[in-house]
């Protein structure tokens, strides 16, 4: 198991008594469990439902404890993660994606009709993507929200007028209902743009003739726009937050609306490993890479003893840093790092152990990707 070479030893023990091997990822209890009150207070202050992303963490521990706090129910990306999900016992889930997948539809068609208490959201962007829906609906409808666009970004009608041609396709499908509307703000890159979005989508759903509707939206870098923007819209707004439980030390840290609006979310993942070489004044090599760390939205990032050296690239077991002028490092000393971007870090550790501020173990996060 990667990570722990003493499973009966783990919880209990320090992170340096000797039952785990390194590198190692772990997660901060105390900064979880504040991330997860702080955005479940924010939602419940601001009118919204929290369906957290859990495409992030895959974890049933950290769902669990999402649900705990008042997440009405989770979303996922893919069918297989919905299979997953309804593994750990969710009931309520969000595909925030367009579907055309015949073996994961048959599937959740399966999971609706022989689970009355199951309440399942997709999206949909197209005749096609509505047509395919209904051909593998079963007992019960695929409930869906029709997906508004914008240019540039990953999915969703780029104009009303196809949305409204999306959604009166599904009033009219067998085996589909219309619920609502579906956005996606993260990709926008300024309040403005934001809020001219967040605009249109209440646009759509007033030509929508729909009941108790939904509105979905993204969340983990405007929710504060979000928050305010929406305050007034009669639907229930279902914000899907994901990147916020266990934030981070790099991407979130610059876009969260927490640099904006008071409070704060803490970064929860620390990676500790061992210096393996000072080849050359000024430069060290460290025993993580690509395979133990996210690196596609910004590299680790120094902490404690090395907080001023500069991660210049990762490989694939091995990072390579550029140390700061007073640096004092050693092969064999054990150093620590921040991630940048969660939903590329929880994929690469089947098992993560979770320490107190003391670095005991007191828990694993298990994840399912």
């Amino acid at each position: 198991m990667k990570g722990i070479v003493d499973p009966e030893r783990a919880v209990g023990s320090s992170l340096f008594g000797g039952a785990f091997s390194f590198p190692v990822m772990v997660a901060h209890r105390s900064a979880l469990e504040h991330n997860i009150a702080t955005l479940a207070a924010f939602a419940r202050d601001h009118g919204l439902i929290l369906v957290p992303h859990a495409k992030t963490t895959m974890s049933p521990e950290l769902v669990r404890a999402q649900l705990d706090a008042g997440a009405w129910g989770v979303t996922a990306a893919t069918p297989s993660q919905v299979l997953t999900l309804r593994g750990f016992g969710v009931s309520r889930i969000i595909l925030a994606n367009q579907v055309f997948d015949p073996a994961g539809l048959a599937a959740i068609a399966a999971a609706l009709a022989d689970d009355p208490s199951f309440e399942f959201l997709c999206f949909v962007d197209s005749v096609a993507g509505v047509e395919a829906l209904s051909r593998h609906a079963g007992a019960r409808p695929f409930r869906v929200l029709a997906e508004l666009g914008h240019e540039g970004g990953r999915g969703g009608s780029r104009t009303l007028a196809h949305l409204l041609e999306v959604a009166s396709a599904a009033q009219a499908a067998d085996g589909v209902e219309l619920a609502g509307v579906a956005g996606y703000e993260g990709s926008l890159p300024s309040a403005g743009e934001v809020r001219a979005y967040l605009h249109r989508l209440l646009e759509a759903l007033e030509h929508l003739r729909v009941r108790d509707p939904i509105l979905s939206v993204g969340g983990s870098q405007w929710f504060d726009l979000i928050g305010r923007e929406l305050a007034a819209c009669q639907a229930r707004i279902m914000l899907r937050s994901g990147a916020y439980v266990s934030h981070d030390d790099g991407y979130y840290r610059e876009r969260t609306p927490y640099t904006r609006i008071e409070g704060e979310l803490r970064a929860a993942l620390e990676i500790w490993a061992h210096v393996l070489t000072v080849p050359e004044p000024g430069l060290a090599v460290v025993g993580f890479g690509k395979r133990d760390a996210p690196f596609d939205e910004g590299l680790p990032v120094p902490r404690g003893a090395i907080a001023d050296a500069t991660v210049l690239k990762v490989q694939d077991q091995h990072a390579v840093l550029r140390l700061g002028p007073d640096a004092r490092v050693k092969p064999g000393d054990l150093v620590s790092f921040g991630i940048s971007h969660p939903c590329t870090a929880f994929d690469k550790w089947r098992v993560i152990p979770v320490v107190d501020d003391d670095y005991v173990v007191v828990d694993l996060i298990n994840t399912y990707f």
